[in-house]
């Protein structure tokens, strides 16, 4: 099965939360109201350091997901 890059994700213990799900390497969870990342695979702490524009860049690539979609439910 192919999975999405990213998903959008809420929870009932967690009413007014907001979750985008990154699917791929490294995997992590974002709450969108409160900004907070919580990464789903252990980085290596070299490796984080090492990539850390490109671990920002998915994070903002994850806000610009949910954006693009709020926006198709806002159009229909």
């Amino acid at each position: 099965m192919k999975t999405p890059k990213f998903l959008i994700a809420d929870n009932m213990d967690f009413p007014d939360d907001i979750f985008v799900l990154h699917t791929e390497y490294p995997r992590f969870l974002l709450n969108v109201v409160t900004e907070e990342v919580e990464w789903l695979d252990n980085i290596p702490e070299n490796e984080a350091e090492e990539n850390k524009n490109e671990l920002i860049a998915l994070v903002e690539e994850a806000f610009q997901y949910y954006d693009n979609e709020m926006k198709k439910y806002e159009e229909e």
